[in-house]
């Protein structure tokens, strides 16, 4: 079988979406055979999945100050940085030609970059959901999308790569972190230059996928240009992907004030969700779901959404459960039942009002192992994070606290101790992990804690899987994962304080104290 390769080097980030866009339009409609796709990035990138939004994911004012674009791709999945020296890659084709299951292409597609990148000399191998990797070091992201009878599949090959710059372009998701185990992002990755002291010449780095490919598909490619009816598409479709409509508002957050909010990692990535909801009424009048999951046809989550429009609270679970067995869509390591347990996170936060809790105040809290007012009927502990000491205090990475004044732990300690609360400052993950094991074992029924989100969605299955019903409390300031500094955070050793919020802390634990 023929197909072709159309290598069209460096563009821009809304020019390679645009041309993304215009191959898979020509496929579905026959206007071109299955087609391997290279190019590159100039300038350099960022480019969020197609369910995020920028401002979750995107550090935008370093992007501008560095000159690198900002957009959205057509496929699922997390954001990426793509910089000059990165090789991107992309096969579009009929499913009719690989199957009609994501997994099953996403897995054949990946054992022909393997197969490339060994002609190198680099013992590359499929690690799945999705990824390439090297003696456990990711090389490669991919992601694909179905639409009508084609399929697109693409993936980044990281090549001599500015892990620094990445890490301050993108507000890392460093919750995906908490399956490896890794200290760093940086110890995460590798790249050609890496694994063979050198850079190849991108000529050959080109012709080994290319014999990777063919080998494992059993099929030869000859080289084509940009073909007329492409082009044409492809000048067509660049407006729509330098707009502000595609690029930032096509996933646009909803007014935050508004919404009940919950996030919840499966097996197969992050599910977010924002919902509006008139609480009088006890109606979802709107949702914005979101997250670095993969999902086809794209289309689903729209329709998701539309369908939990004006919906009362109490049949959303329902509706959830019957749109996805009507629909079927491909989801690797996702179920309904992912999407059901985080909008019953988010939608449990409208009775938070009548425990004393403000609306504005709800998606400060954090629920695991039970509802809230559960929770609050039999809580013993509360963990408070050491950064939340004063940085120099002789407590700071230790137990105990002289309830100085300097802090706000040692307000926290003060309430914990009028309510009959056994207060415990948490030095780091393991500390924590011991801490909520000994609870377990000591017969402690529920905890209060405080911690940021980002630290609860990192470590959300550790919570889950210790089995201690716990709500935890959000802190302001600028934490760990803001600086880019959960190493040293996960180590005990994070050099910068923290700020409880009390007022939300007293509300919760005079709620308890008063069952």
């Amino acid at each position: 079988m023929c197909y072709k390769l159309l290598d069209t080097g460096r563009r821009t980030a809304i020019e390679n979406i645009a041309l993304d866009a215009a191959l898979l339009e020509a496929r579905t409609k026959d206007e071109i055979p299955n087609t391997l796709r290279l190019l590159q990035f100039s300038p350099p990138a960022v480019l969020v999945g197609f369910h995020q939004t920028i401002e979750q994911e995107v550090r935008v004012e370093f992007c501008k100050q560095r000159g690198i674009d900002i957009n959205r791709r057509i496929t699922g999945g997390g954001a990426i940085y793509f910089d000059e020296s990165q090789l991107g890659w992309e096969l579009v084709a009929k499913k009719a030609d690989f199957g009609y299951h994501l997994d099953k292409i996403t897995k054949k597609v990946c054992q022909a970059i393997c197969c490339g990148l060994r002609r190198l000399g680099v013992d590359a191998q499929f690690r799945p959901r999705n990824d390439i990797e090297v003696n456990g070091r990711k090389i490669s992201g991919t992601g694909g999308i179905f639409e009508d009878s084609a399929v697109l599949f693409q993936g980044t090959l990281l090549v001599d790569f500015d892990v620094d710059t990445m890490m301050r372009a993108l507000r890392i998701p460093t919750e995906k972190l908490a399956d490896k185990e890794l200290e760093s992002v940086r110890q995460r990755v590798t790249c050609l230059r890496e694994e063979l002291g050198e850079v190849p010449p991108l000529k050959k780095i080109k012709h080994v996928l290319q014999e990777g490919f063919e080998e494992i598909l059993g099929v030869r490619f000859e080289k084509m240009e940009l073909p007329e009816y492409v082009q044409h598409l492809f000048e067509q479709k660049k407006t729509e992907f330098a707009s502000d409509v595609w690029i930032e508002s096509a996933r646009e957050s909803l007014n935050l004030r508004q919404t009940l909010q919950a996030s919840y990692k499966a097996k197969g990535g992050i599910i977010r969700v924002s919902l509006v909801v008139d609480v009088k009424r006890k109606l979802v009048k709107q949702s914005l779901i979101t997250g670095d999951f993969f999902i086809s046809p794209t289309r689903t989550i729209f329709d998701l959404e539309v369908e939990l429009k004006d919906v009362p609270c109490g049949e959303v679970s329902q509706r959830i459960e019957r749109f996805f067995e009507s629909r079927q869509p491909q989801m690797p390591g996702l179920t309904y039942w992912d999407f059901v347990r985080v909008f019953s996170s988010a939608l449990e936060k409208i009775e938070y009002p009548e425990m004393g809790i403000p609306l504005e105040e709800t998606n400060y809290l954090f629920t695991v192992n039970g509802k809230l007012c559960d929770i609050l009927k039999f809580p013993s502990v509360l963990l408070l994070p050491y950064c939340a000491k004063r940085v120099g205090c002789e407590y700071r990475y230790n137990g105990g606290c002289s309830k100085c004044g300097q802090c706000s732990v040692g307000t926290a300690y003060e309430l914990a101790e009028e309510r009959g609360l056994t207060p415990i400052t948490i030095r780091n993950y393991e500390h924590l992990r011991a801490t909520l094991k000994r609870c377990k074992d000591d017969g402690v029924k529920s905890y209060i804690g405080c911690c940021c989100e980002s630290f609860f969605v990192k470590r959300q299955r550790m919570f889950r899987e210790i089995g201690i019903p716990g709500v935890l409390i959000d802190i302001e300031n600028r934490t760990c994962y803001d600086l880019d500094k959960e190493t040293e955070a996960l180590a005990g050793k994070f050099e910068n304080q923290t700020e409880l919020k009390l007022g939300l802390l007293k509300k919760v634990i005079n709620y308890a104290n008063n069952l």
